[in-house]
């Protein structure tokens, strides 16, 4: 059984949805980095991003599941690192994510019972409310996780996103 504090789901339902998502789409800071932003004296100089999720949206994606990033902030960072993993949906300085995730759905040409989105903050759940499989990582604020179906053992930055796209590929297996 997976469990967050709002959704309880048998695995099997879990892998249903995963089954069912052909679009996964992830926040930035708490969910591919661990949320820590390191200033220098020209702005922001530093994102650390996991490499096993790195590798995880790479899977997903030659596995036939496009990958996308809804994020509050912009950074030049991110554009580099999405270059390199092959993700071109990137939506960044969007403070209303429910609004760009409408827009991500349809540049995509999918519905929102197509798509896993993980989110860690409040500004996240809105997408998490309407998506097929809303996930967060283990460390994400309680909003989030009331409304997730699957609450990632690991923190942000640190394999959350790697857990899902692991169980969207055992989906489809």
């Amino acid at each position: 059984m997976w469990h967050s504090s709002g959704v309880s789901l048998a695995r099997d339902d879990l892998l249903d949805r995963a089954r069912r998502v052909r679009l996964c789409a992830f926040d930035v800071d708490g969910v591919l980095t661990d949320g820590r932003l390191v200033y220098g004296p020209q702005g922001e100089a530093f994102k650390t991003f996991n490499v096993r999720d790195g590798h995880g949206i790479v899977l997903l994606r030659l596995a036939g599941v496009e990958c996308a990033v809804l994020s509050g902030r912009e950074s030049e960072i991110v554009r580099t690192r999405m270059r390199e993993l092959g993700v071109y949906r990137v939506y960044q300085g969007e403070r209303d994510k429910a609004d760009a995730f409408g827009r991500l759905c349809r540049a995509a040409a999918v519905t929102p019972s197509e798509v896993a989105y993980m989110g860690d903050d409040v500004n996240d759940v809105p997408v998490l409310e309407r998506c097929a499989l809303a996930a967060c990582p283990a460390d994400a604020c309680a909003e989030a996780k009331e409304r997730a179906h699957l609450v990632a053992r690991a923190g942000g930055g640190l394999g959350a996103a790697r857990e899902l796209c692991d169980l969207i590929l055992e989906a489809r297996r």
